[in-house]
């Protein structure tokens, strides 16, 4: 059994969507899905497609920060900030698994760096849509939805 919808969205990503300056409800409810699709919001953390509750991999994790944080010191400061001093150095996909801020910090970026045109909150299907250009290209739309269905919105009125 992974994380309650409502416990990551208020305490996970609602917060972290507000320390970088990004938060909106499309924001939390897309993260929010991203996170059941991908691992069941947090039954299972770490396997061979990728790590933590977003299921990023290590050479995607990597070239965000080369390619997309580099360019931006200020904003890879802010979110460096939401790592652990020394785990982060010795490995840094390990805060992928085990901080939660972190990795929703990393998730939102992986969005942020693709500038989709975000839908309304309650769109689900535009939001699958997102999922699979970001996050699994191979993914079908109904694995996202389905996912939505089930560990999302039976909490949803309290979640989001």
């Amino acid at each position: 059994m992974g994380i309650a919808a409502s416990e990551l969205c208020r305490y996970v990503i609602r917060p972290t969507l507000i320390y970088l300056g990004q938060y909106s409800r499309t924001a939390e409810s897309l993260l929010l899905g991203i996170a059941a699709s991908q691992s069941a919001l947090g039954s299972a953390l770490h396997d061979r497609r990728g790590h933590g509750l977003y299921r990023i991999t290590e050479p995607r994790h990597r070239a965000l920060w080369d390619d997309y944080l580099a360019l931006d010191p200020e904003r890879a400061s802010l979110v460096r900030g939401l790592a652990s001093q020394h785990a982060f150095l010795s490995g840094p996909q390990l805060e992928l698994t085990v901080n939660l801020r972190y990795a929703t910090a990393i998730a939102w970026l992986l969005v942020e760096q693709h500038r989709p045109a975000l839908p309304s909150p309650d769109d689900v299907l535009a939001m699958a849509r997102i999922w699979r250009e970001i996050f699994h290209p191979q993914g079908r739309l109904c694995d996202y939805t389905r996912a939505w269905q089930t560990w999302v919105s039976p909490e949803n009125q309290l979640a989001c």
